[in-house]
């Protein structure tokens, strides 16, 4: 019961003290006096002056009964309380204020849950209210720590602990919302506010059973959820937080993301992590979103000597955050996010490589199997954020992004590229090689260029080539498919998948435009390097099937796309000197790929005899076709590359029924307007300086062979310099000569 006075010591007592002590009925139970409420608000709005005092007495009167733990006038003083901020919006109400929130720091603190609920209501209906000007000496730093407390409730019971942490959450959210919108009170963005904040929703959050993995925005949950469920209302409270975020504050919002995550290792596995920042990018203002990118960077860089498994969590997150970033706006870190990205893929191919080193017999070899596995499980992750962010970029920037990418990649004996490797070995070489050139893939793919020039610039293509001289069937066929996306601009390359014999090409549909004249500038300029590296890879010894089908698919592209009729002529000679080449074997190449080339040659004749459609050429081909059927069926693709094909033990005895006869192909093509004055003049690659820098064995001893011998076959003041220039009759000299030094005498009725 309150305190009772005898009525000559009422009398004297202050008004507003006799109308506070009014609104208190002798028994708690019957609750507010409402005409004496009534009467104290008509009080306090009439002589505002006076606020301070009555909040004053008011915070005595509930700090006693506080002590006493009398709950019924507690509840009875924080409705009046209540009652007067929402009936006084004076001047005098900043005094008032400071009282109410005296007093609900007395609820907050006290050890009861009623109480401190009862204080968070009031707290939230405070919040709520717009004062007419700001109070900038007030501070909010008790609050945020208790409300960030009771939002880690470990109460025994199940109830009333869920109950304090959803006014732990409200809270949190009446404090957000009293404060950010002061762009001169900007307290609450202050790191040691939010390290307490952004857990505490964080923490709240992670009790969400299944944890959703759409790729739009999340719903808004409903207005039952937010009252109820502690984690849909922290994920709504965090929400609020970020959309309220400005270009000053937006970090200090976002760094204790990353420390929780960290502290709860919820980076393996990282579904949470992933929904965290899907909220993050969602909620924020799309202006920002390159601030969050920059932040992940940062922190993958921060735990770089983390597991894979850490590390891969993250970037995962990082081809989230970018996923959604693409779709706005991602900011001046395109650079960055690639530099990072290609910094971190070269130190997994390290620790890749340094545990391979370091592994021994035993069960230490299970582990670095594991650890294997594990930086797999990262490149890849690597390999796919750079490919989807790649894909999302402006065609400009893509190029950059080609460009900087393939700077990075390490050719043997050069030191162009741009990335550390001394502590690779040979073993991580081919793996940052092969890893940097599938990140090319992923960001050609898609990539669609109105001139050739454009997609393989002279700056960009002559490093791309680079890698397909080198021994590893595997870098080749990544080199093929990368200037395959640059170079199919009329998607055909699907409708030419496999290496076959096609009966009719016009069922394919292939689409194709007449050739510009930078397209025909290019192949003047660039043609014979092409050329070359098809003829070189050809030839290799350890190609296998699918070498032989990207070969194919790139000369077939190149007639698609490039070809004028000068070309078509260059690329015949191409086919007839690869032809060649199977059959003389100065490489020594087995006969399992001296019939591979023999039925990528069938193949490309084929289709090229039907795209320029020429009978004559048409019928030619078809005829060798149809007699290699009867009687050499290992040298046509459908038979060859198929298990347990039977091979010939010998080339050199076969007939010449079985070849393409170049004689036979001039003689169709001048019927029909050709100039086929070139197809007299075999094919023959010049030598560079790559094929030295590319570890290759062969390349260089076998093209030296047919150039220098060259010099003794013609008088000196004939001599020229460029191949191409060369004569027939000179050069079939030269190449006789050649043959008889290897003994076959006998493929000559075959070459000529």
């Amino acid at each position: 019961m309150p305190t009772r006075v005898c009525c000559c010591c009422s009398a004297l007592r202050p008004r507003y003290k006799r109308l506070v002590d009014n609104i208190f009925p002798e028994d708690p139970k019957d609750g507010l006096v409402k005409a004496d409420m009534e009467k104290l608000t008509f009080y306090a709005v009439s002589a505002p002056e006076k606020l301070d005092r009555i909040g004053s007495y008011l915070a005595e009167r509930l700090s006693r009964d506080v002590v006493r733990h009398r709950s019924g006038y507690v509840l009875i003083a924080m409705e009046a309380l209540d009652q007067l901020l929402m009936a006084c919006h004076s001047q005098s109400i900043k005094p008032f204020v400071e009282s109410f929130l005296h007093m609900v720091a007395k609820l907050l603190e006290s050890g009861e849950p009623k109480l401190q609920v009862l204080g968070t209501n009031s707290f939230v209906k405070f919040a709520n209210i717009e004062e007419d000007t700001p109070s900038y000496h007030r501070r909010y730093d008790f609050f945020v720590s208790r409300f960030s407390a009771m939002c880690h409730s470990c109460h025994s019971d199940p109830e009333i602990r869920t109950e304090i942490r959803i006014a732990g959450i409200r809270g949190i959210q009446g404090v957000v919302r009293k404060t950010v919108n002061d762009e001169l009170r900007a307290t609450i963005w202050e790191p040691q506010h939010m390290d307490k904040i952004v857990p505490s929703l964080l923490f709240n959050m992670q009790k969400i059973e299944e944890v959703d993995s759409r790729i739009g925005p999340p719903p808004s949950p409903s207005a039952a959820d937010k009252e109820e469920n502690p984690a849909v209302l922290a994920e709504n409270c965090f929400r609020e937080l970020l959309g309220r975020a400005t270009f000053g504050n937006m970090n200090n919002a976002v760094r204790p993301v990353f420390a929780h995550l960290d502290h709860h290792k919820l980076w393996d596995p990282n579904e949470f992590a992933v929904h965290c920042f899907k909220i993050i990018m969602y909620s924020i203002q799309a202006q920002y979103s390159h601030h969050v990118i920059q932040e992940i960077l940062g922190h993958l860089d921060a735990r770089k000597k983390d597991s894979p498994r850490v590390r891969a969590g993250i970037i995962q997150v990082l081809l989230e955050a970018v996923a959604i970033a693409a779709k706005g706006s991602i900011g001046p870190t395109v650079l960055e996010v690639f530099n990072t990205l290609l910094k971190h893929l070269r130190l997994s191919v390290e620790f890749e490589a340094n545990d391979l080193q370091g592994g021994s017999v035993g069960s230490a070899n299970l582990n670095t199997s594991t650890k294997d596995n594990d930086e797999k499980i990262v490149q890849n992750a690597i390999i796919q954020t750079i490919g989807f962010f790649g894909s999302n970029l402006p065609d400009y920037q893509r190029s950059e992004i080609m460009m900087f990418i393939m700077g990075k990649v390490p050719v043997f004996g050069t030191s162009t590229h741009t990335l550390d490797i001394s502590q690779l070995g040979d073993l991580g070489t081919r793996r940052i090689q092969i890893m940097l050139l599938r990140s090319l893939l992923m960001v050609t793919s898609g990539y669609k260029a109105k001139t050739i020039v454009t997609a393989l610039p002279g700056s960009f293509l002559d490093p791309l080539l680079s890698p397909s001289l080198m021994e590893d069937y595997e870098l080749r066929q990544l080199v093929l498919e990368v200037m395959h996306n640059l170079m199919d601009r009329h998607d055909n390359r699907a409708k030419l998948r496999g290496i076959r014999i096609i009966p009719d090409v016009a069922d394919l549909k292939i689409k194709r435009e007449k050739i510009c004249r930078q397209d025909t500038s290019f192949m003047k300029k660039n043609g014979q390097q092409l050329y070359r590296h098809i003829y070189l890879g050809c030839k290799e010894e350890d190609n296998v099937q699918k070498n032989y089908e990207l070969l194919y698919t790139s000369l077939a592209l190149i007639t698609i796309e490039l070809a004028n009729e000068e070309v078509v002529i260059d690329l015949i000679r191409l086919a007839i000197a690869l032809q060649d080449s199977a059959i003389i074997n100065e490489d020594n190449l087995s006969m399992f790929h001296r019939c591979g080339i023999m039925a990528l040659v069938a193949a490309y004749l084929n289709f090229v005899s039907q795209m320029i459609a020429v009978p004559a050429f048409c019928q030619h081909v078809s005829k060798v076709i149809e007699i290699r059927t009867m009687e050499a069926p290992y040298f046509l693709p459908e038979h060859i590359f198929r298990e347990k094909c039977m091979l010939p033990k010998s080339l050199e005895k076969h007939d010449k029924s079985l070849c393409f006869l170049t004689n036979k192909i001039a003689e169709s093509l001048g019927g029909s307007g050709y100039s086929v004055e070139r197809l007299s003049v075999p094919y023959v690659p010049q030598v560079t300086d790559e094929d030295r820098l590319s570890r290759r064995k062969s390349i260089v001893d076998t093209v030296s062979i047919q150039v220098d011998i060259l010099p003794n076959s013609i008088p000196s003041d004939d001599v020229v310099s460029n191949t191409e220039e060369i004569t027939f009759e000179a050069l079939k000299k030269a190449i006789g000569r050649t043959l008889k030094l290897f003994h076959m005498e006998g493929v000559v009725t075959l070459l000529f």
